[in-house]
């Protein structure tokens, strides 16, 4: 399970000292741990699925404070940031690359016989339910913005 490996992680990380991982960890656990409250799950745990959406969550919060900390001026705690990012990511399932987002995008507009920009929001529902988890949703609305001039 993917919430015990997390926990290993967190674990080798203390032992070797290596504090940004460990504190990194040690917020996800924590965001994981509100979460099941949240779900009222505390007993039986977070799914995977779950599991993976809190983390795409903390990388989401990490990427908005990065473009808040390089508009500051402070690359130093972007930087932090970025290391979180890469640590998170390891939690996460493989990401599609932007041609395979892009044929997938293309396949699910001719599907719903979409052809004008005001449609938009129905591509990206029918998008982001089959790309959950495999793409970052940023990319998705980039790509379908593109694929619907």
């Amino acid at each position: 399970m993917l919430k015990q490996k997390i926990q290993d992680d967190l674990k080798s990380a203390m032992k070797a000292g290596d504090v940004v991982k460990r504190d990194t960890l040690r917020m996800l656990d924590s965001m994981i741990k509100n979460s099941e409250i949240e779900k009222k799950k505390r007993e039986d745990g977070l799914s995977d699925e779950e599991i993976i959406e809190v983390a795409f969550r903390a990388i989401k919060q990490r990427r908005d404070s990065i473009s808040q900390y390089e508009a500051g001026g402070r690359k130093d705690l972007a930087e932090k940031e970025k290391k979180e990012i890469e640590i998170l990511s390891a939690y996460l399932p493989e990401q599609m690359s932007e041609e395979a987002v892009r044929a997938e995008v293309k396949k699910i507009i001719s599907d719903l016989g979409v052809s004008t920009k005001s449609e938009t929001g129905k591509v990206m529902g029918a998008a982001m339910a089959r790309l959950k988890g495999k793409a970052d949703g940023n990319l998705v609305k980039k790509i379908v913005e593109e694929e619907l001039n």
